[in-house]
């Protein structure tokens, strides 16, 4: 494959995506150095989930981040591959009987239904374990200075885990219908969904060297547009195709959770997720970036999504 540094300017979202999966895909499939020896079931239990496909969506925003700020899309694959481990991993843990108890993830078996609930623990721990030395590959394959490295692996510690992604599952699971409130769930929300993308845009950013105010900004458009991508999902769990789902519908309700639809209905759900996309993007139109567009097509994109 050419190897092209700046892919924004010249591919249209559609194709964008599928290059960015494309090198993903490619670099997930070489997911150990050579003389690493890791148990074949676990190495295939691993790959099992991250090669499932999937909307890509968070190393999407950490490649289109970067490049939007003017730095390397080489330099930030290695940290695109990390979030991918890491939403990989909390899927797996979320499927498991003693979390959602999900039988089929992307239109195929959960983990746990392949290779057993521990070895599907096992395969959520290592991902997890080594998204971070994935990460530190943007410095020692692609020159990164550590300190920005540094901040990444901070960011990734910080939202991935207590006070971020795992706080939102544990909230989540807390959750009830009829003793939860919207400000509740709005935490759920945030937490659970929301920090794992605002770290993809913000490592991103990181990687392409910008300041303060311009991850400022990026942070703050990953906080509505994370919102809104997770609104949209309750409103898919209703009314979506499970086809294209690749899971069961209505499952929230079945499982008596709290969702937005339920406490303010389906007609301004749709148009919170309106709101709080047009947030974000006037949000990062302000930030000074080099090359915004991309990001404002993903933006618009997520809010019309039907899957």
């Amino acid at each position: 494959m050419k190897r092209v540094s700046h892919l924004s300017s010249r591919l249209t979202l559609e194709l964008y995506m599928q290059e960015i999966g494309s090198r993903l895909t490619q670099q997930l499939s070489d997911l150990f150095p050579e003389e690493w020896e890791v148990p074949e079931t676990l190495r295939e239990s691993m790959n099992y989930s991250l090669m499932a496909g999937g909307k890509r969506l968070r190393p999407l925003l950490v490649t289109a981040a970067c490049e939007a700020g003017g730095g390397s899309l080489e330099a930030a694959l290695p940290v695109a591959c990390a979030v991918e481990m890491v939403h990989t991993y909390s899927l797996i843990h979320d499927d498991l009987p003693a979390m959602d108890n999900d039988d089929f993830r992307r239109g195929k078996p959960t983990n746990h239904k392949v290779y057993g609930e521990a070895t599907a623990i096992l395969a959520g721990d290592a991902l997890l374990t080594h998204s971070f030395f994935r990460v530190v590959q943007s410095s020692r394959l692609h020159g990164i200075p550590a300190e920005r490295v540094l901040a990444v692996v901070e960011d990734l510690a910080m939202y991935a885990g207590p006070r971020g992604m795992v706080g939102g599952q544990a909230a989540d699971m807390e959750g009830e219908q009829g003793l939860t409130s919207l400000e509740q769930l709005e935490y759920i929300h945030l937490h659970k969904t929301s920090d794992l993308i605002i770290f993809s845009l913000v490592a991103g950013g990181r990687i392409a060297g910008l300041d303060e105010n311009q991850l400022q900004a990026l942070e703050t458009f990953g906080h509505h547009l994370g919102l809104a991508f997770q609104i949209q999902d309750d409103i898919l769990d209703i009314i979506g195709d499970e086809a294209k789902l690749g899971k069961k519908t209505q499952s929230d309700i079945k499982q008596q959770k709290v969702t937005y639809p339920y406490f303010i209905g389906l007609e301004a759900s749709r148009e919170k997720v309106q709101q709080l996309t047009e947030e974000a993007k006037e949000t990062i139109m302000a930030a000074g970036l080099k090359d915004p567009k991309r990001l404002l097509e993903i933006a618009d994109f997520l809010m019309s999504r039907d899957h």
